[in-house]
């Protein structure tokens, strides 16, 4: 493995490499015809960036303030699972990949080591995320723990009450590492698990009963943006899963602005779905996210070369958005507005990694 490249698109070869096919679909692939996936890149490419001159950009700072804490750029290691797969420590190395640079970690319960290990070995600013494939008393009790632990809000993913059919680990026979639960134990049986009857009178027993603040993974319209809100949730999170649950949804960026003038500064946003490149950031950032997530990336950078590779990914991002800031003649985070895009007619077809054109067609 290897963290020798200049490029973010030089990092897609190496983890290609480095994976099994299997591995490989599992982290690229979407759900059935893949059209969510599809759009979600479709709706970065469909919005340009507006160049203004003769700004002082001397000086570039993307940094902000989420969770009280300072962070580096204001994006975060997204949730996703299996990371065992692509580095084999998991959650930890992705952890302290992002403690060293200098950003929050989203952590996936599908993820290994457990939650409480990670807190204890990392002190990186976290959040945990967890598929409640138990009952209400195993969720209860696991955020409890995560309370405990340290971390910064707890997270409940939304959009999965069902798997998806995807299609790319079917007919290649993949079961992804991860289906286990928080403490490495075996998930209780389908009849006691409550992902498909999440409701929101869950969310108000939650709230009733806890203090730390609580993250909605799966928003992706203005309707349960607006319930997020009236029922106390601190984090919208707008997703739809990396096209990866329901097909033919929009992409994500499109739901976006609707979920921002829904949420009128009453909550604290969180972006991802089809992000690659510094301006795709700056884009989300524009529309009104607070922050973003990379989920892709990240797992990209993890089996290019493990945390320190994350980093470096990290730190091309960076570079990509100061870079692209002082062009639009911008030289801080508040001033992108969404004056600062406009439409634009798309120069391709939308793929997974359309953001990286010098990639072969195979990828």
């Amino acid at each position: 493995m290897t963290t020798d490249f200049d490029t973010l698109q030089e990092m897609v070869k190496h983890a290609r490499v480095n994976l099994s096919r299997g591995d490989w679909d599992f982290l690229v692939g979407g759900a059935e015809t893949e059209t969510s996936l599809k759009r979600n890149r479709l709706a970065f490419e469909r919005l340009a960036l507006k160049a203004r001159v003769l700004a002082d950009v001397s000086a570039v700072d993307v940094r902000r303030k989420l969770f009280e804490v300072d962070l580096r750029l204001p994006v975060m290691l997204a949730p996703i699972g299996s990371l065992q797969s692509f580095e084999k420590g998991g959650g930890l190395t992705a952890a302290q990949a992002a403690e060293t640079f200098g950003i929050m970690k989203m952590l996936s319960s599908a993820c290994t080591p457990d939650f409480e290990t990670i807190a204890r070995e990392s002190n990186v600013a976290k959040i945990y995320q967890l598929y409640v494939l138990g009952s209400e008393a195993w969720m209860m009790d696991i955020i409890a723990r995560t309370e405990s632990a340290g971390y910064k809000a707890f997270c409940l993913t939304v959009d999965t009450q069902f798997r998806s059919r995807r299609e790319r680990d079917i007919i290649n026979g993949f079961v992804p590492i991860g289906g286990r639960g928080p403490n490495g134990e075996a998930f209780p049986p389908p009849e006691v698990n409550l992902q498909p009857k999440l409701t929101w009178e869950l969310v108000d027993r939650i709230k009733d009963r806890f203090k730390i603040p609580l993250v909605l993974k799966g928003i992706a319209c203005a309707e349960d943006a607006e319930l997020a809100v009236k029922h106390g949730v601190e984090v919208v999170y707008v997703s739809n899963h990396g096209g990866r649950q329901l097909d033919h949804a929009r992409g994500a960026l499109d739901t976006l602005p609707e979920v921002v003038s829904a949420v009128a500064g009453r909550a604290t946003i969180i972006f991802d779905g089809g992000i690659l490149r510094g301006t795709d950031v700056l884009k989300a950032l524009a529309l009104g996210a607070d922050a973003v997530g990379i989920g892709r990336l990240e797992g990209l950078a993890m089996a290019t070369g493990g945390a320190p590779a994350v980093v470096r990914m990290l730190e091309l991002l960076e570079d990509e958005m100061r870079m692209n800031m002082a062009l639009m003649g911008l030289s801080s985070l508040d001033q992108l507005k969404p004056g600062c895009i406009v439409p634009a007619e798309p120069v391709g077809e939308p793929h997974v990694f359309s953001g990286f054109p010098l990639l072969a067609e195979d990828y």
